[in-house]
C-alpha cells in the first residue's frame, strides 16, 4: 500500500489520533500525517468530517473514516496482514468493545474533570470516580489478559489501544493534580502494563512526552483563561 494512499488527519496531543497512529504501527500500515492546526479547522478536515468536524478522520484512498474506534476497527479489517488488533472470538469482541465504551464514556470524562473540578470537595469526588474505574480496569485486565502482558494477549490489541492512548494524559493529569492514580497498591497489573505498553515498538515513537502535553494543558488553560476575561 503505497503511503499516499493512506493520509492520518490529526493532531500530535490527540489521545484519540494517538489511537490510529498505534493501530497503523501496529499493521506496518506507511501513512502521511497532515498536522491539523484546528484554529481555524482546515478544509480538508470540515470536508472529511462534516458531522463532527473532529480529528482523526482516516483517509485510505481518498475515503474518510472518522472516530478514533471505529478507525481503529477500520485498519484491522482492511489490513489482514499483520496479528490482529480485534480478539477473534465473537465473545471476547463484545468484552473489548464494552470496555472501550466505558473508558471514552465514563473514565475519560471524569479524568478530564479533576483538573476543571471547582474546590477540593469537588476534585475529591472526581478523584474518587476516575479511581474506582481504575480498579474496574484493573480487574478487567486480569481477567481479558490471562496473565500475558496486554489486554490482547502477548501483542497490543484493540482495548490496549483504546485505554493506551489516554495513558500520557492520565500522567499529565497526575502530574496536575499531584496524585498517583495508578500504583502497585490498587492497580499492580495496570502499572507494569502501561510501562510495557509504552515502550512497544508500535506504541514509543508516537507517543507524546509527559513534559511536552504538559506544557500544552498550560498553553490551553491559559487561553481558555483569557478568552474567559474578555
Amino acid at each position: 500500500m503505497a503511503k499516499n494512499d493512506v493520509k492520518l488527519l490529526g493532531a500530535w496531543p490527540s489521545p484519540f489520533v494517538l489511537r490510529a497512529q498505534i493501530a497503523l504501527n501496529v499493521k506496518s500500515v506507511e501513512y502521511e500525517f497532515l498536522q491539523e492546526t484546528m484554529e481555524p479547522k482546515s478544509e480538508l478536515l470540515l470536508k472529511s468530517n462534516p458531522v463532527h468536524k473532529k480529528i482523526p478522520v482516516l483517509l485510505h484512498n481518498e475515503k474518510p473514516i472518522c472516530e478514533s474506534l471505529i478507525i481503529v476497527e477500520y485498519i484491522d479489517e482492511a489490513w489482514a496482514s499483520g496479528p490482529s488488533i480485534l480478539p477473534s472470538g465473537p465473545y471476547e469482541r463484545a468484552v473489548a468493545r464494552f470496555w472501550a465504551a466505558y473508558i471514552d464514556e465514563k473514565w475519560f470524562p471524569a479524568m478530564k474533570g479533576i483538573v476543571a473540578a471547582q474546590g477540593d470537595e469537588a476534585k475529591k469526588a472526581a478523584v474518587g470516580q476516575v479511581a474506582e474505574g481504575l480498579v474496574l480496569l484493573e480487574d478487567a485486565f486480569q481477567k481479558i489478559s490471562k496473565g500475558k502482558s496486554f489486554f490482547g494477549g502477548d501483542h497490543i490489541g484493540y482495548l490496549d489501544i483504546a485505554l493506551g492512548g489516554l495513558l500520557g494524559w492520565l500522567r499529565v493529569t497526575e502530574g496536575m493534580a499531584g496524585i498517583k492514580l495508578l500504583n502497585e497498591t490498587k492497580t499492580p497489573g495496570l502499572v507494569k502494563w502501561a510501562d510495557k505498553f509504552a515502550a512497544d515498538p508500535a506504541v514509543k515513537d508516537v507517543m507524546p512526552e509527559t513534559e511536552k502535553l504538559s506544557e500544552f494543558s498550560k498553553f490551553i488553560a491559559a487561553k481558555l483563561r483569557a478568552a474567559a476575561a474578555k
